[in-house]
């Protein structure tokens, strides 16, 4: 008789990376035409000319990054004419930590920790870049953490005017947003030379979603693990969710829950015990980068409900000290990432009164917070 029970030393999982959603996979399906987009858009650049700039818009889980870690990662296996870096802007949201992020891929190395200028980061870029007749793509993931501040700006004249200071300096741009409703007005000096071509990532459908997670299921764990029937119910909810890290993180939740139970199979309750987590991945995400005071001040807007600027800022400052100018930072920071909402509504002392609103379930952020910070990062 087949033994159900997995021993002590035993795993389901065949390989574990294909289960992270960050995990950029051999065969990347049904984004065959963004794909084919991206690499027309940085052709020119092989040629000696400058990239296209371009903009990929789609909401989160479509694939947007993975395919610009695809174009990346051919580009560097064909050619060494093109330097492509991909910055996080959750993670870089100034043009200083950009271009050092740039220095760092084209260099090989960290500027001196003696707080190099500005002026010579780019100087030392920019000869380079000339001098070996390279070309520069950059990529902006996450573009809306610039946004605030209006850093965008600066980011874009630097690295798409720099051609005026360094004659020969060649640099496109690929633009990441995930939030399309985000509107922003570029200053008409970045607007004349951006222009990009739009490339859209749509959500993908029920049956994409099916057949990727089913492709991940075969490689990620051994034979008879993950049924038909599952796949389907894992389809659906993540199609419910509008993310497909939902469903990447699904099945790997709802593997480690049929370990738990030693058993050698996914069962339809290891996967409604794991959905819980799965549905809020999007929400952990977000909150990963984010520092102390930055988690602070969400939570406060969590329990406040509905409130004004003013008294936020209030109960912010009683916590921590922090002036306004970096309470008004956070809050334009949490908003790009579209942990919350603020609408101008109204006459205020100071002119018009801004509301603040969480943009998830109150309860969720304050758990998701919690675990955040226990977890110390």
């Amino acid at each position: 008789m087949k033994r159900e029970i997995l021993l002590w030393d035993e795993t389901i999982f065949k390989d574990r990376e294909v289960l992270e959603f960050d995990h950029m996979p051999e065969h990347f399906a049904h984004r065959e035409s963004q794909m084919e987009a991206l690499k027309f858009s940085v052709r020119p650049a092989f040629a000696g000319g400058r990239p296209v700039n371009t903009l990929c818009l789609g909401p989160p889980g479509t694939g947007k990054t993975t395919a610009i870690y695809k174009l990346f990662s051919e580009i560097e296996a064909h050619s060494s004419k093109v330097v492509p870096v991909h910055v996080n802007c959750q993670m870089d949201h100034t043009r200083h930590a950009i271009f050092l992020r740039i220095y760092s891929k084209l260099l090989g190395h960290s500027p001196p920790a003696s707080g190099v200028s500005f002026k010579r980061v780019l100087d030392r870029i920019a000869r380079t870049m000339v001098k070996e007749n390279r070309s520069l793509v950059v990529a902006l993931d996450d573009v809306n953490y610039l946004f605030p501040e209006k850093e965008i700006d600066r980011v874009l004249y630097t690295l798409l005017r720099a051609h005026e200071t360094f004659p020969g300096f060649r640099a496109g741009v690929i633009a990441v947003l995930s939030e399309p409703a985000l509107a922003y007005v570029f200053d008409p000096r970045v607007e004349s030379v951006f222009q990009p071509e739009e490339v859209p990532f749509p959500l993908y459908s029920k049956e994409e979603i099916r057949q990727i997670l089913d492709r991940r299921a075969q490689i990620g764990f051994y034979p008879g693990v993950v049924s038909s029937d599952l796949i389907e119910k894992i389809a659906e909810f993540t199609e419910r969710a509008g993310d497909l890290r939902v469903g990447i993180d699904l099945l790997k939740r709802a593997g480690l829950e049929a370990e738990r139970r030693a058993s050698k199979s996914i069962s339809s309750e290891d996967v409604d015990r794991a959905g819980e987590r799965s549905r809020l991945v999007h929400l952990s995400s977000a909150l990963k980068p984010l520092r102390e005071d930055e988690i602070l001040l969400l939570t406060l807007v969590a329990e406040m409900g509905a409130s004004k600027a003013g008294d936020l800022y209030s109960r912010f400052q009683d916590s921590t000290g922090s002036g306004y100018t970096r309470f008004h930072e956070i809050l334009n920071k949490l908003d790009a990432a579209r942990l919350i909402d603020t609408d101008f509504t109204g006459p205020g002392q100071r002119g018009r009164s801004r509301i603040v609103r969480i943009r998830y379930d109150p309860g969720e952020v304050l758990e998701s917070a919690r675990k955040r910070r226990e977890s110390g990062g």
